[in-house]
């Protein structure tokens, strides 16, 4: 698992370089869903700081088995809003608020642990019917109307463009999801400052470096096929 996880870290080095970025901006989060701990530990040992988790159940045993680990642990799942609670428990990082509902939740459970709760704003770039997320002309009103939420804090923008098996076709997606952190950050929302982008998948994730993801989330090409 070293040779590939280098391998990836490698490549995404070497796309930063070509495109004049520094690739200590751009962070591997290594997809773990369905994968047994003791693979998700093997891939910390072989260098793995940032994991991803779909599903709230699972992440709750493979975090507390791997408690002595000072890695992040990121929410990259559907979130329901009665799983809020347990999220702000596990999480550093909450990849999918779509919604004011769901933001309201996070917020009351992360201020009952006196926590801020970092999180992104789930953008359906495609305009997907299957896909959650904010439309992208309703982002920067949700992202104003959460703004003065206390135990809250945005991060950035994250997105899942529809699928291609050709990774080129996902490269106008990312870049629209970069023009729309731009503008919303020109807009000097109070408490808001758009700094990551999470985009970009084992398929795609080179374009994704190109077009500005700050978290690209790598699961296929760490841990194989999903069980």
């Amino acid at each position: 698992m070293i040779n590939l996880i280098n391998n990836i870290k490698s490549r995404i080095k070497k796309t930063a370089a070509s495109c004049g970025r520094d690739h200590e901006s751009i962070r591997l989060v290594a997809v773990s869903k369905t994968k047994p701990a003791h693979m998700v530990e093997e891939a910390i040992k072989a260098g793995a700081k940032n994991l991803g988790e779909n599903y709230i159940q699972e992440a709750d045993k493979k975090i507390s088995s791997l408690s002595q680990y000072d890695v992040s642990w990121h929410f990259i799942g559907h979130l329901q809003s009665n799983k809020a609670k347990y999220a702000v428990r596990l999480f550093d990082l909450i990849h999918t608020v779509g919604t004011m509902k769901l933001a309201r939740e996070i917020d009351k459970h992360a201020r009952k642990i006196n926590k801020i709760q970092n999180i992104l704003i789930q953008v359906n770039i495609g305009k997907e019917t299957l896909k959650s997320g904010v439309d992208e002309k309703d982002a920067e009103n949700l992202i104003k109307e959460i703004s003065p939420l206390r135990n809250l804090s945005i991060k950035g923008l994250m997105a899942i463009p529809p699928y291609s098996d050709d990774p080129e076709k996902t490269r106008p997606y990312f870049k629209a999801l970069f023009d729309l952190k731009t503008l919303i950050n020109k807009k000097a929302i109070p408490n808001v400052s758009l700094n990551e982008l999470s985009m970009g998948m084992t398929n795609d994730y080179t374009i994704a470096v190109e077009e500005g993801s700050t978290l690209v989330r790598v699961g296929t090409a760490i841990f194989g096929k999903r069980n």
